[in-house]
């Protein structure tokens, strides 16, 4: 096995433990509201922490991204642990039991590594790149000949980018012509994860940060599956405008919402 997927794995289900122990004891869960309809909870620090002493117990010089504490600069800044710790913290604290543990390795600017762990579920998503991506012990891959016609998709709404909303129903309006119905679960990683598994049949949303996606993208892709921003391009780990299907599906997605686009999109 690769050796940092071995530390990531060991990381996201300390995390899970830490995770799952404090769902079942509801009371002890802290909330603090960071922005509106964006809360973090003690629980949410204290796997960020689980994961941070097993990344340095093994690799003390990398560089470790999270959603919580930012950027914790090591000797090492080749190599990035980016880290969210529980994704799909709302989910957690109304007590709706969809939430994750995502880990990617980034070395140079290129992922390497992907983890993405449901604690409920016991499900541990992985991928490496050029080995491809697997569920538990299950290799994953996606459905090629998926098309939109009939397709279930994933998706969140832009909460924090409020101004997004109006292009995001528009473009769930041009979708669902041709779409049989939406999914919006809440977590970000495992909606990505789904798309490699076929559980939904693709993704899209506007507005994530690289500690949302950045583990789901590479499952995905090493599933065979493609993703992309807005424009079809790559960017989508610093503009967060994300989508990501079997190819054909990624196509047509493309065609019917490129046209809504305005100016901040076509950059």
């Amino acid at each position: 096995m690769n050796p940092m997927l071995n530390i990531a794995i060991r990381a996201a289900r300390k995390a899970g433990n830490v995770i799952a122990k404090s769902y079942e004891r509801r009371d002890d869960i802290q909330t603090t509201l960071k922005s509106a309809n964006d809360y973090v909870t003690n629980v949410d620090k204290a796997a960020e922490q689980a994961i941070i002493d097993v990344i340095r117990t093994s690799y003390p010089d990398h560089t470790i991204i999270t959603e919580e504490s930012g950027a914790l600069e090591g000797k090492d800044s080749d190599i990035q642990w980016v880290i969210d710790p529980l994704d799909g913290t709302t989910n957690f604290v109304k007590g709706l039991p969809h939430f994750s543990v995502s880990i990617a390795i980034r070395v140079k600017g290129r992922t390497e590594v992907g983890v993405v762990y449901d604690p409920i579920r016991n499900e541990l998503f992985t991928a490496v790149r050029g080995e491809g991506a697997k569920l538990n012990d299950l290799r994953l891959r996606v459905d090629a000949k998926r098309e939109l016609e009939g397709a279930i998709l994933a998706t969140g709404f832009p909460f924090k980018q409020a101004r997004h909303m109006p292009l995001h129903f528009a473009v769930m309006n041009s979708l669902i012509e041709s779409c049989a119905d939406f999914r919006r679960t809440g977590s970000a990683a495992l909606d990505l994860c789904y798309v490699a598994a076929n559980r939904v049949d693709g993704f899209f949303e506007i507005g994530l940060k690289p500690w949302d996606c950045a583990a789901g993208d590479l499952i995905v892709r090493e599933a065979g599956g493609l993703v992309t921003d807005y424009n079809g391009g790559h960017s989508y780990l610093t503009s967060g405008h994300i989508v990501a299907a079997p190819a054909r599906v990624v196509k047509e997605i493309l065609n019917r919402l490129q046209p809504l686009l305005g100016d901040e999109f076509k950059k």
